[in-house]
């Protein structure tokens, strides 16, 4: 197997999860442990089971 046969292969078992677009300015959100905020316009969804 070629060396660009290989990098293709690993590219196809990556796995890139879904980012969360903010509702109120349609940028994508930062994914904290706990959250997902917006650094734009301060929107923040909490993930389930975190709330405090």
């Amino acid at each position: 197997m070629s060396m660009a046969e290989k990098a293709k292969a690993k590219k196809a078992k990556e796995y890139k999860p879904v980012e969360k677009i903010c509702p109120k300015c349609s940028v994508r959100m930062g994914n904290h442990a706990e959250r997902y905020s917006c650094g734009k316009c301060g929107y923040t969804e909490w993930k389930k089971g975190k709330e405090a």
